[in-house]
């Protein structure tokens, strides 16, 4: 993984010298709240509903077992004893003091870690597949071009204030793991025949209050002309961008508003002027950054089969450990290796919580089996990359003492939640409660391997973190008359076939939504064919029969409330 240069490392001592200096300043009265706020997101910190929230930059989900070992720490000294995964891939704290926040940036900066950027109208946290490097369907490993644009794009002075956030996600496989077409840019990389390496843009995507996939707008783009490409695209965006409109401020705005093709012929027109600047990728950049992602020191092994692999285990596992292998272990290049997930879903605690314990025991397990090296994806788990078959079985059974070996990966209860109006000061409604409340009715594993791939993603408000949108099963927090109402999306899908849920009516109470998720889940019992993901039931029948189980459920409720003099 890349590895801090005397720059990096002088820049990133430097921010936290002058955040340290704001933060004092603003103690003691003399920088206002209103100039404090801009210069405080920019460094992660926001102010949530009970206290300081910051958030820590994992560029493009690559960290290791030391820098581990060091966000359990800062979770066990200045925040509550857990940190949060985020679908950014980042890490939040929700519970920190003002005072220390300079002390938590100054542990960080021990180990090659930062807060810049994770927050504010700028270039935010670069995301990518957090199988990079390793994925068996990959085209083109990510991580350097990942790295050159987030040196590229750190304090870039042109696009410190920006009419909104900017979030980037880079792709280099045949499976889209990293909602590429739900980002305000998605960067689609590939070779052509000749070996070359280029890139596919699209802009304009975003969920939040206005969901809208992004257009294809520059095809077979050299890597090395990114910097000036996208300068190009950020100008246009800069220029034309609302500011004068917090809801209408997001790129996707005015790629609707011009039409993809408008946009980018603005955008080329822009470009024209710089395509052959001092801004490019060099080789030599190329080579300085790509160094640090080398492989690690594989073995030469024999590939098992998965047959081979669950027959050599003790009998009395066979079906657990098969279970656990077929949802947590991905296939590897290497033969012989696996990807293993670490499932951060456990039942009754918050999806992608991971306590200090927790993360202290990851630390110890990616050193044990897996050169020392985590991932953090999309879906709020995480990942060791590089893993010996043989030691699969080890490695299950430690998990499972830290209760992260859930084999529910892409099942109902792998849930995508944001944390919420338990945390949130924007949230209208609660995520986490409703996480768990499905996570209850919906914990018998042979039920959830029967029903097979289905996404839920839950948001406590219309700005999406929870990326409900995206998921087959979204579910939306909204605010009617200071109570907390819950809306249902269907038909979200992340991925190659990326699509926007549709909203199937009027929200229900939060007490009811277990009952219509079961009501939604039965109807795709009742009506799908053999082998039938549920996004494939949902796509032939449409939304009509789910719509109507639904309210069918929440009017019987209301009906018995009726009768026995109950007012909701």
């Amino acid at each position: 993984m890349y590895k801090y240069d005397a720059i990096d490392q002088t820049l990133v001592d430097q921010r936290v010298a002058q955040f340290r200096d704001q933060v004092e300043r603003r103690l003691n009265g003399t920088l206002a709240e209103e100039e404090f706020r801009p210069l405080r997101l920019q460094n992660g910190l926001y102010h949530q509903r009970h206290a300081y929230m910051l958030r820590v930059a994992i560029p493009y989900g690559l960290f290791s077992a030391k820098q581990l070992r060091t966000l359990a720490l800062i979770a066990e000294k200045y925040d509550r004893g857990y940190g949060h995964f985020t679908t950014r891939q980042n890490i939040q704290y929700n519970w920190v003091n003002l005072e220390e926040t300079p002390d938590i940036l100054a542990e960080l900066a021990k180990v090659e870690m930062h807060a810049i950027q994770t927050s504010g109208n700028c270039i935010r946290n670069i995301t990518s597949d957090a199988f990079a490097g390793v994925a068996a369907d990959e085209y083109v490993d990510t991580r350097p071009i990942c790295e050159l644009l987030r040196q590229w794009s750190t304090l870039h002075p042109e696009f410190a204030h920006l009419p909104r956030k900017f979030k980037f996600a880079i792709n280099g496989a045949k499976e889209d793991r990293t909602v590429l077409l739900c980002h305000d840019v998605g960067i689609e990389l590939h070779k052509n025949a000749a070996g070359e390496l280029l890139a596919n843009l699209y802009a304009g995507g975003g969920m939040g209050r206005t969901p809208i996939l992004g257009s294809l707008i520059k095809q077979d783009l050299p890597w090395q002309l990114l910097p000036s490409y996208l300068t190009a695209l950020l100008r246009v965006y800069n220029r034309f961008g609302r500011r004068d409109n917090l809801y209408k401020a997001r790129i996707k705005i005015l790629v609707k508003a011009l039409g993809p093709e408008e946009f980018a012929r603005q955008v080329e027109g822009e470009w024209v002027h710089i395509a052959n600047g001092d801004d490019n990728f060099t080789q030599a950049e190329w080579d300085r950054v790509a160094k640090h992602f080398t492989k690690p020191a594989y073995k030469t092994l024999v590939n098992f089969t998965t047959e081979q692999l669950i027959a050599s285990v003790p009998q009395s596992d066979q079906v657990a450990f098969a279970r656990w292998h077929e949802r947590n272990v991905k296939a590897h290049q290497v033969p012989g290796y696996a990807s293993v997930i670490l499932s951060l879903k456990h039942h009754g605690i918050a999806p992608g919580d991971a306590t200090t314990a927790q993360m202290h025991a990851i630390a110890d397990l990616s050193e044990q089996f897996s050169f020392g090296e985590l991932r953090v994806t999309h879906e709020q788990n995480l990942v060791l990359a590089d893993v010996e078959q043989t030691q699969l079985f080890a490695l299950w059974e430690e998990a499972k003492k830290q209760k992260i070996a859930l084999p529910n990966i892409g099942l109902l209860t792998d849930i995508i939640a944001c944390p919420g109006g338990d945390f949130c000061s924007l949230a209208n409604a609660k995520s986490l409660p409703i996480a768990k409340a499905i996570q209850e009715r919906f914990d018998d594993l042979d039920y959830l391997y029967d029903l097979g791939d289905i996404s839920l993603n839950i948001s406590g408000c219309i700005n999406s973190c929870g990326h409900h949108h995206v998921g087959n099963i979204g579910v939306l927090g909204v605010d009617k008359d200071g109570e907390e109402w819950y809306q249902i999306t269907l038909g979200g899908e992340q991925g190659n076939d990326a699509a926007i849920g549709k909203v199937i009516g009027p929200s229900f109470y939060a007490d009811e939504i277990p009952n219509v998720m079961t009501s939604i889940i039965d109807t795709y019992v009742g009506q799908r064919s053999e082998e039938e993901s549920f996004i494939e039931t949902y796509r032939r029948l449409g939304v009509a029969p789910f719509k109507e189980a639904a309210y069918k459920n929440a009017r019987a409720k209301a009906a018995k409330q009726d009768a026995v003099g109950v007012n909701p």
